[in-house]
């Protein structure tokens, strides 16, 4: 398969703006500018079907409509490019070897809306790649692409890296657009939404850098070439980030619709040492857990991992062994969201709390039978109670461990203790 988002693997320096430029660099941005319309550009990424790569998979060119036309106040670009979602990647790659790409996206996207300002929200961690950015920038504002005069068409456009302070919460949207106020990360009721009310009251369109750095290659390549890869409803192509027990961890650029078979035992190279498969976490710690055999029949792309009852999220797939404790791996996932959780609404900032007092005494081995019962009750009060899905990333990991390794669970609370190290300590003596 061509590499698109990854062509930095077979075009050494790529974020060197000489060898970008050597590469069709900024060539979409000079056609969008130059050549299109504002309605034409937003028409064009809309009939690609570009989905959003943040986790959300809205369409890109219906939320750029959403801007109103001629707005009389300032409109905003937020990029978003916290990745904080346990077992992402990918955007420190693009940040540290594709930052012109990103820029080339930011560009059009802004005169797509009408914006003169954009913003790249960069999680906290994210040092080296921010240096990458800022120095891909200057290169850019020295050579007249970034600036008050873009490429000498008159149209202005100023970006800035802005870096977060380590709260998952910012990657949710509206808390972004707030901790970019300087406000604390709480996200907000909507609506109104973004589009209308965003950044400092005005309209703002926020997209994750993974969906801007496909925007220049539609606008060179068209919108049916990049429909003609994968499925029509879901196309182009999807940094994977695969981790876990697999021998070939690591990012890959993949088609959408690929099998999630392929990806772990072709791609991924089959689970390490030899195991069995038990299960994955299909789009990052936040969406319901599958089985073996859910995972080995699952397509990977939007649609398709909605209806095996799941979702793709951003792209993240932990493989489990055979060996790998259900209790545990809960556990980890409850006390991350407990410590993560912004504390402004109650159904979220208590139910993580009794979640993860309740795995912590399955842990250790005071579990109650009764209790598999009452993480169900918890979760079901806190889905779609409250401001963001924060609460909702928690509880339907819950329910699909419950469910789906029950028997596990009753095992664990019988014994109190693990059944599975407990197995293994005895073939092991």
């Amino acid at each position: 398969m061509e590499r698109i988002l990854t062509r930095w693997l077979d075009i050494p320096d790529l974020r060197k703006l000489d060898v970008y430029l050597a590469n069709n660099g900024y060539k979409a941005a000079r056609k969008a500018y130059f050549e299109m319309t504002t309605d034409d550009i937003i028409n064009e990424i809309k009939n690609s079907n570009l989905r959003g790569r943040g986790g959300a998979a809205f369409p890109t060119g219906v939320k750029w409509s959403f801007i109103p036309k001629e707005s009389k106040k300032p409109v905003y670009v937020c990029v978003n490019g916290d990745e904080s979602e346990p077992g992402t990647f990918a955007n420190r790659y693009q940040f540290q070897n594709d930052p012109h790409g990103i820029i080339e996206g930011i560009l059009i996207a802004c005169r797509a809306v009408g914006s003169h300002n954009a913003y790249i929200y960069m999680r906290g961690e994210f040092t080296v790649q921010q240096r990458s950015m800022d120095a891909a920038l200057a290169e850019a504002r020295a050579a007249g692409y970034v600036g008050k005069d873009v490429m000498g068409s008159g149209y202005g456009v100023d970006i800035w890296t802005h870096k977060g302070a380590g709260a998952y919460i910012c990657g949710e949207e509206s808390a972004l657009l707030e901790s970019l106020e300087g406000k604390r990360g709480y996200p907000r009721n909507r609506p109104p939404f973004p589009a209308i009310v965003g950044a400092f009251g005005c309209p703002t369109v926020v997209n994750n850098i993974e969906t801007l750095s496909n925007v220049p290659h539609i606008i060179n390549r068209g919108a049916a070439w990049y429909k003609a890869i994968g499925p029509e409803k879901s196309p182009g192509t999807k940094l994977v980030c695969v981790s876990g027990h697999v021998n070939k961890p690591g990012l890959y650029e993949l088609p959408m619709g690929t099998p999630m078979k392929e990806i772990i035992y072709d791609i991924g190279g089959g689970i390490l040492g030899g195991k069995t498969l038990k299960g994955v976490i299909p789009g990052g710690s936040s969406f319901p857990v599958l089985n073996k055999e859910e995972a080995e029949r699952a397509i990977f792309d939007f649609d398709s991992m909605r209806t095996i009852g799941s979702a793709m999220g951003s792209g993240v797939i932990i493989v489990m062994d055979n060996d790998t404790c259900m209790i545990d791996m809960l556990l980890a996932t409850a006390r991350f969201y407990h410590h993560e959780s912004c504390g402004q609404c109650t159904p979220c900032r208590e139910g993580c709390g009794w979640i993860e007092k309740i795995m912590a005494e399955m842990e250790a081995g005071q579990g109650k039978l009764e209790q598999l019962e009452l993480l169900n009750n918890i979760s079901d009060n806190m889905v779609g109670n409250t401001i963001c899905v924060l609460a909702d990333s928690i509880a339907m990991p819950v329910k699909s461990y419950v469910t789906k390794f029950r028997d596990e669970f009753e095992a664990h609370i019988r014994l109190g203790r693990c059944p599975i190290k407990t197995s293994s300590a005895q073939q092991a003596a």
